[in-house]
């Protein structure tokens, strides 16, 4: 088994993932937001308590996203007319254009990774990688 090689193959390319993604989407964006306007961006609107388990994370610090997201102008979030305990969300102009943004920096960094392996090995990694995450 390849285990310590694989680990340290995965590392790496996650660390330059995220560091890529952190240099290029500051200030105005994180990854996590990014996760966020592209989910809402596929919705006309969500409740916050259904972005939850998306961002494996708790209900208080995705209110606290959500927080600094439409102080930023990046969503919109309303009260449900007929009941007033749901809280609406819903990507903004603003978040339209830099979920956008954010999207081509992603696919830009992926598209370098990949472009090092034939398009068949592509086609090979990404069947792999689905098998090992399902």
């Amino acid at each position: 088994m390849q285990t310590s090689e694989f680990a340290k193959m995965w590392s790496k390319l996650s660390k330059d993932y995220k560091l890529h993604m952190e240099n290029e989407l500051a200030p105005a964006l994180t990854e996590s937001q990014l996760t966020v306007l592209e989910v809402l961006s596929g919705q006309e609107r969500m409740k916050p308590s259904d972005l939850t388990p998306l961002l494996a994370t708790s209900p208080a610090a995705v209110t606290m996203l959500l927080d600094r997201m439409e102080k930023n102008g990046l969503i919109q979030r309303e009260r449900d007319l007929n009941d007033r305990r749901i809280v609406w969300v819903s990507i903004s102009e603003k978040g339209k254009n830099e979920v956008s943004r954010g999207l081509q920096i992603r696919d830009a960094f992926l598209s370098g990774v990949l472009s090092r392996i034939s398009l068949h090995n592509q086609q090979l990694l990404v069947y792999l990688l689905g098998k090992i995450t399902a």
